[in-house]
């Protein structure tokens, strides 16, 4: 229920804070959660390793667009490409865009994944990809989490019989886009990063893998480099 009351008093307001930044949000994208920031920091951490001039980073399933907003905000020479499929996360991620004038450096896109990007000539050009995914099963969806679509998109929450439907795709699609070496970023949910990282080793696109883990010890961020066969 306290889930439900901050996301009803966030939309009352019309804002949040993530990671600092204050967001405009409202009704048809998702409300930042404060477990996202671990995939923010994370991302921001690994770009100040890899101290490159102008980092190039796509925002797959962008939402209100926190993630690119906090990219470009806190590595500010990059250039952030955000994408989402549904016209209330383009509508919201393009005012938060404008809220910090960024609109030079984050270009957000409409589109189901990365068919959001064709023609631009992104293939092979990019650092890092990072994908908060919708990742609930339809079952629990139905079932103990049904509270969250009574308030939020039920496009920010279902993902497959499995709750990793997104993944999947973003996972057998991120390589054509990132250069060699590049680095593909995901938020999991609890208990799925294991399964994830399951995933990544599969494909054969990817080394390096591993999960990073919140203060409890979860793994919530799950990332890898692309190999340099792929």
């Amino acid at each position: 229920m306290s889930e439900e009351i901050s996301v009803a008093e966030a939309y009352s307001k019309g804002r949040t804070i993530f990671l600092g930044l204050e967001l405009l949000i409202a009704p048809g994208a998702l409300v930042p959660r404060p477990e996202t920031e671990l995939l923010g920091t994370t991302a921001l951490d690994v770009l100040s390793q890899m101290n490159l001039p102008a980092p190039r980073v796509i925002d797959m399933c962008c939402g209100a667009g926190n993630l690119a907003c906090a990219i470009a905000h806190y590595a500010p020479t990059a250039l952030v490409w955000a994408s989402d499929l549904t016209d209330g996360c383009v509508e919201v991620a393009r005012r938060n865009v404008a809220h910090h004038v960024m609109a030079d450096r984050v270009s957000v896109l409409q589109g189901d994944l990365f068919s959001a990007f064709s023609g631009l000539k992104l293939d092979g050009t990019m650092d890092m990809i990072i994908c908060n995914p919708p990742y609930i099963s339809e079952k629990r969806l139905e079932g103990d989490r049904a509270h969250l679509t009574e308030l939020e998109p039920r496009e920010a929450f279902a993902a497959g019989p499995y709750g990793l439907s997104i993944h999947m795709r973003v996972i057998k699609d991120a390589p054509r886009y990132l250069r060699r070496g590049g680095i593909l970023l995901f938020e999991v949910g609890l208990g799925q990063d294991r399964q994830v990282i399951s995933l990544l080793e599969r494909s054969k696109a990817y080394e390096t893998i591993r999960a990073i883990t919140n203060e409890a010890g979860e793994g919530r961020v799950v990332m890898g480099h692309t190999t340099p066969q792929a």
